[in-house]
């Protein structure tokens, strides 16, 4: 099974959701680095309480989206180049086993 041509916008779909996830996870892991620890400034002073807790929230709200915006646009141009290289030399090669029919 030859894989000749990936349809642009699903792949940037699918990348833009599993980037978003990521970026929630990555935000939760700032926030929670930010609120614990206080998070410090450039000349190592612990930051103000308030300004943590925007970093914080901050990163879970805006690093999903960033990450899914990345995602679907890194798809969308992932599948392009893939389509104008596989048209021009060969699509990727799969081989696949039917378990049922094996049996």
């Amino acid at each position: 099974m030859t894989i000749r041509r990936i349809q642009p916008l699903p792949l940037a779909k699918i990348m833009g959701i599993g980037y978003g996830i990521m970026g929630l996870l990555f935000g939760v892991f700032f926030a929670i680095a930010f609120s614990g620890f206080g998070g410090l400034s450039q000349t190592q002073k612990p930051m103000p309480g308030w300004a943590a807790a925007i970093f914080g929230v901050g990163a879970v709200i805006f690093m999903p989206i960033l990450y899914g915006l990345m995602g679907f646009v890194g798809g969308l141009i992932s599948a392009l180049v893939y389509n104008l290289l596989a048209g021009r030399i060969g699509g990727i090669v799969l081989e696949v086993e039917d378990h049922a029919a094996a049996g």
